[in-house]
């Protein structure tokens, strides 16, 4: 994984500003991946959060000069429930926000998020994590609408079903890959993991 502190001094910034606001997040991705074992390099944190339109003016105001931030862009996407991204200028990392599209899975993920601890002795924060199973199915997804295309997307998942194994939530699985349209894409998975 990169390193836990630049990790930590993009994410932490981030996470007390939608804290403060009281907006529902938690953190995804490759960043959730690597917390549940399946660590690989990255320089973008994935946050999914449900902001409203009146939160986006505070929002920007939490950041001063240590993020690029465009407020058009947050508007748009609050808008439109599609993503928007802030720069750490100290750690060049880049924060992806998704607003929740508030499907039945969405809300399901936002609930069953779990606090994790990310850093260390110098320096932590503790944010929501999206859980194992939540993370595979939601890159399951990203890899189906990436026309199946991304071996990363693949990787992180056989890697986190071979990790977790016999803990994981069966029945979770197979009931929420129904619901976001990758059953198919589950069952070929966990195929995969068990040769």
């Amino acid at each position: 994984m990169s390193e836990p502190s630049e990790i930590v001094a993009a994410l932490k910034p981030v996470a007390e500003a939608l804290s403060l606001l009281r907006i529902p997040y938690y953190v995804g991705g490759s960043v959730a991946s690597s917390y549940h074992g399946a660590v690989r390099s990255t320089m973008d944190i994935d946050i999914v959060c449900q902001m409203r339109e009146e939160q986006i003016g505070p929002f920007v105001l939490q950041f001063n000069d240590t993020f690029y931030v465009s407020e058009l862009a947050i508007r748009q996407a609050v808008r439109g429930r599609s993503c928007f991204n802030l720069i750490h200028f100290e750690t060049s990392f880049k924060v992806d926000i998704f607003i929740s599209r508030e499907r039945p899975f969405d809300q399901i993920c936002m609930d069953r998020a779990v606090g994790a601890k990310l850093g260390g002795d110098t320096g932590f924060v503790i944010v929501p994590m999206a859980t194992v199973e939540d993370s595979i199915i939601s890159k399951l997804e990203w890899y189906r609408l990436t026309d199946e295309t991304s071996e990363r997307q693949w990787d992180d998942v056989r890697r986190l079903v071979r990790l977790t194994g016999s803990a994981l939530d069966g029945g979770y699985l197979a009931q929420s890959a129904q619901m976001v349209g990758v059953s198919d894409l589950l069952l070929r998975l966990l195929d995969q993991a068990s040769k």
